[in-house]
Parts: C-alpha cells; structure tokens; sequence
C-alpha cells in the first residue's frame, strides 16, 4: 500500500508498506527518520514517541497506514532553522541523555506533557476569571 503523509512540515510518500507494518518502520525504515527508536515494541517504553495529529502515540503501536492523510512529528521536526527546540535545548543542557537510546522519546513526551501543562494553566486563569476571582 502507498502511505502518504506529513511528516515534520513535509509532505511524503512510502510505497510497499505492508498493512501489518508500524509506523515506526515506515519513519526509520522508508523516510529515514531515526530519531524515533525501536525498543520494546509494545508501547512500554516511550522510546518511539510521536505526535500523530497533534497526539502523543508510540509510533510502535500504530500502523502505518494509519498514518495515511496525516501529520505526524517526530524529534526531528521540534527543532526548526533556528536551533534545536528549547526543550531538546534543556536536555542538552542538564545532561540528561543517559545512554541516549529512550532520549528522543523523552524530550517528545516531554513537550507533550508541557503543552498539556501550559494549556490547563491558561484554562484555571480563566475558569479563575469567570468566576470573578484574582488570578
């Protein structure tokens, strides 16, 4: 089957992907993404964490043709033009790479769990305004 997608701001194609196939090999294997790593592959480990439309997912649980139509951000894609993302940039900066093989994994997860943060911060100010308190 053919699997078209976005993939960290660029359209792409995989052709010959088998349906049993993760998501996981068609970025490492086919489009030669290979931030994301194959570790446990039974979504245990987080070491091949991705946002697949805006979710956080473990690239080795989804198939890949699943991913047909649709966007996906691999540790690749956090960085942009300018340098590497500021959460990329803290892990660098603490040392926080351990051995470096689930790191990919974790600095994803980590701008998940900070988006999620920073939108739920914003959302008690107002829910706190609505109510006519102080933020």
């Amino acid at each position: 089957m053919k699997v078209a997608c976005t993939v960290n701001g660029v359209a792409r194609e995989a052709d010959g992907v088998w349906e049993g196939e993760s998501l996981l090999y068609v970025l490492r294997e086919r489009m030669g993404l290979y931030g994301s790593k194959n570790a446990c592959e039974q979504g245990e480990c987080g070491s091949c964490s991705v946002f697949l439309d805006g979710a956080l997912v473990c690239a080795c649980l989804v198939l890949g043709g699943q991913a047909n139509g649709r966007t996906i951000v691999t540790v690749e894609g956090l960085a942009d033009a300018g340098g590497l993302h500021p959460v990329q940039q803290a892990f660098v900066e603490a040392g926080a790479v351990q051995c470096g093989f689930c790191t990919p994994g974790l600095v994803v997860a980590t701008h998940d769990l900070l988006q999620r943060v920073r939108k739920d911060a914003v959302l008690t100010a107002y829910l706190h305004e609505l109510q006519g308190a102080k933020s």
